[in-house]
């Protein structure tokens, strides 16, 4: 009987084992796919654009300008939905003078190809190059939510932007991934190791992180460890009491972009930016 009922149980490890390593995607990538006939409706002038990467792969993007703008904000998205919806966060910026760029993931929105970690790197960096050839480098600010935080970090320790942003980050995926499958290989099943923790090592620019003290989903801890890891090089912004997903229901949210992206040591700070959109 206890072979049998070992048994059993080594065979239901194997099978979470083999499922999670082939199915992984599933677990780490939520994405909303929309019809190349679908057309983006903002409430500011905007072009769509589409790159065409070598592998035959095609990634979707929406970009904002304004008049004189002090720059352009590069915003990677969460792992959610699609610049559908996220593209919402635009108003954040163009209404204070940046540019705006946010492309969509392969296999997100009317972006196609085969995704992998690789893949995200390239095409992130592919894009990133498209702006440089569009901006000097210390007018490009690279913003990263969530998911976005580590790739990111990533495009960041191959480029000097002026600024990086990091919204509610991880050290790595293999260690917010441990925290529920603490029982699994990681090691050699995980796919994707985004490693933030590491990529920082490589970045010369300043580097701001924000992150609410009760989020459950990417817990505030990690965002500490990562300060304690280069204390010189990044500057924690806590926003006490907030979640992953309810940051912009915190005024302090609102104030540390604020001052963050706006109050340079020449300008007033009696500039008041609109409110910002709610994140999803």
């Amino acid at each position: 009987m206890y072979t049998t009922i070992a048994l059993i149980l080594i065979a239901l490890y194997v099978t979470i084992g083999v499922v999670f390593y082939f199915f992984q995607h599933l677990f780490f990538f939520r994405p909303e796919i929309l019809s190349k006939h679908f057309t983006y409706q903002y409430p500011f002038p905007f072009e769509e654009l589409d790159f065409d990467m070598e592998d035959g792969g095609k990634i979707n993007a929406i970009y904002f300008k304004v008049p004189n703008s002090r720059g352009v904000i590069y915003y990677l998205k969460g792992n959610s939905r699609s610049i559908k919806g996220w593209g919402k966060f635009a108003k954040d910026f163009v209404s204070n003078g940046y540019d705006f760029f946010m492309m969509d993931y392969r296999g997100f929105g009317k972006s196609r190809g085969k995704r992998s970690q690789t893949k995200l790197f390239d095409d992130a960096q592919f894009l990133y190059k498209w702006l440089r050839n569009h901006y000097a480098e210390d007018k490009i600010v690279v913003y990263g939510r969530s998911l976005g935080s580590g790739i990111a970090a990533r495009i960041v320790s191959w480029n000097k932007p002026r600024l990086l942003i990091l919204d509610s980050p991880y050290l790595s995926f293999y260690h917010n991934a441990k925290r529920f499958l603490f029982f699994l290989p990681l090691n050699y099943l995980m796919r994707y190791d985004i490693r933030t923790d590491q990529y920082l090592k490589l970045i010369t620019c300043p580097v701001h992180i924000i992150h609410g003290t009760r989020d459950g989903l990417i817990p505030y801890n990690q965002s500490e460890a990562l300060k304690s890891l280069y204390p010189d090089k990044v500057i924690l912004h806590p926003v006490e009491g907030a979640h992953h997903n309810n940051l912009p229901e915190y005024p302090e949210f609102y104030e540390l972009l604020y001052d963050i992206l706006y109050v340079m040591p020449e300008e007033k700070k009696d500039e008041n930016p609109l409110p910002l959109a709610n994140h999803d």
